[in-house]
């Protein structure tokens, strides 16, 4: 279990879980996806902390334990500003670690971002069905004069049916429409990552799930491809849903993503 400690975010409290090592090797930074928390994330800290790093991540503003209206999202870069306060607690716990940053879905385009802005001071970037790139859900649901009320199906999150039963039960996801002001900031801020230019040599690990119905791969594959500055590992899984964390085959997962983080760490 993660202990949850609060910082004050651009939003009010901010929700910070930390996954505790006692003599780690480097540190790991979870950035959680849209309408969901960083609680659903303990099965994948485990497996880091099992590979000798200290865990960390928040609940973004109105998501999870945080405070703020729920699924509002007004400005990605308040987010990212959030997200670099977690970074600097991290490291003032945790001097002179190698720190590693993985994103899932919202949280790959919050991390891109955070890359960008931060670059010199990552050793590695792990996008898990990033929403980066040529992503059409914005654009399609901003052209309603009301926003249609198209919660995710759990369905189209794995091929394990337990972790879509867990989702569509966990009072902590936001099962609701999206809203206006959200989808206006995603839109903009793919924009932003677009034009923002690549990471350099920093290393990127790309994973995708083939079936992915949130996230089409397709669409994620040119931002990824541009934000690389060439040190690009992609491993796309054969009938993978959205989380691949949380997928059938997640044990092949989290062998290439220790084994990526295992290179980054030995840097």
């Amino acid at each position: 279990m993660a202990d949850v400690r609060h910082l004050h975010g651009t939003h009010g409290r901010l929700a910070v879980h930390h996954w505790p090592h006692p003599a780690p090797r480097l540190l790991a930074l979870l950035v959680h996806g849209y309408g969901e928390h960083l609680g659903r994330y303990g099965e994948l800290a485990g497996v880091l902390r099992a590979r000798g790093a200290e865990v960390v991540g928040p609940d973004h503003a109105g998501h999870g334990l945080s405070d703020g209206e729920r699924v509002l999202v007004e400005d990605f870069e308040d987010v990212v500003t959030d997200v670099e306060s977690v970074v600097d607690l991290a490291r003032a716990r945790r001097p002179g670690l190698p720190l590693v940053v993985v994103g899932h879905s919202m949280g790959g385009l919050i991390a891109a971002r955070l890359a960008q802005r931060r670059t010199a001071d990552l050793a590695a970037l792990v996008l898990s069905g990033p929403v980066i790139g040529d992503w059409a859900l914005p654009g399609r649901l901003l052209a309603y004069d009301e926003i249609p009320d198209v919660p995710v199906g759990p369905a189209a999150l794995s091929r394990d049916p337990a972790v879509g039963a867990a989702y569509a039960a966990d009072p902590l996801v936001w099962h609701g429409a999206m809203k206006r002001p959200t989808l206006e900031a995603f839109a903009r801020t793919l924009g932003t990552v677009a034009r923002a230019g690549d990471v350099g040599r920093l290393p990127v690990l790309w994973l995708h799930g083939e079936e992915d119905r949130l996230v089409p791969l397709a669409g994620s594959r040119p931002g990824v491809e541009a934000l690389s500055g060439g040190v690009l590992t992609s491993r796309v899984y054969p009938g993978a849903r959205h989380e691949v964390f949380a997928e059938t085959n997640r044990a092949e997962v989290f062998g290439d993503l220790t084994r990526f983080l295992d290179g980054a760490a030995a840097r």
